[in-house]
């Protein structure tokens, strides 16, 4: 009777810590900036925004990063980019080194990032890129590091370029 007591009273402490309003605080919620970046030329198939160029006419690889008008915050830079293959995150940003040689300046609202696939070739040689007679190849990625007019820093999610033939 007594074990049988003691389960009962387990249960019910266990019941009444568990129905307590719990507050997790950061941990449960989304994490999205006051201030979004938009990929205004990009289309969104799957969870990242993309482009494809074409590997045989040279495209340019562009990205117009944008904030939207009616929010009134700027974009001041472009401090840092992220480039490789699609295993790339936010750490990427701090740990292979910066893709770009000087900050991208804003204008207004956008800021527009662009390199070529030859490029990208002599930034990331260990990046290989296998590129199909037809369909597309493995995608290469970007992640951006933006600072805003003012000040804040946000990193946009991943972009991806699909290159074809």
């Amino acid at each position: 009777m007594k074990k049988y007591i003691i389960q009962l009273i387990i249960v019910g402490l266990t019941w009444g810590l568990c129905s307590c309003e719990q507050d997790f605080g950061q941990f449960n919620r989304d994490n999205q900036p006051d201030y979004p970046v938009l990929f205004s030329n990009a289309t969104a198939f799957g969870g990242d925004p993309f482009i494809s160029i074409s590997a045989s006419e040279d495209d340019a690889i562009v990205f117009v990063l944008e904030i939207p008008e009616h929010l009134g915050m700027g974009i001041k830079e472009i401090t840092a980019v992220a480039a490789g293959n699609n295993s790339i995150n936010g750490n990427t940003l701090r740990d292979t080194g910066d893709y770009l040689d000087a900050p991208i300046a804003g204008d207004g609202n956008k800021v527009t990032f662009e390199t070529s696939l030859e490029e990208f070739r002599t930034k990331r040689p260990s990046v290989t890129l296998n590129i199909p007679e037809t369909g597309f190849t493995d995608n290469v990625a970007f992640m951006f590091l933006v600072t805003l007019e003012n000040n804040e820093t946000v990193i946009p999610m991943r972009t991806r370029v699909r290159v074809r033939k």
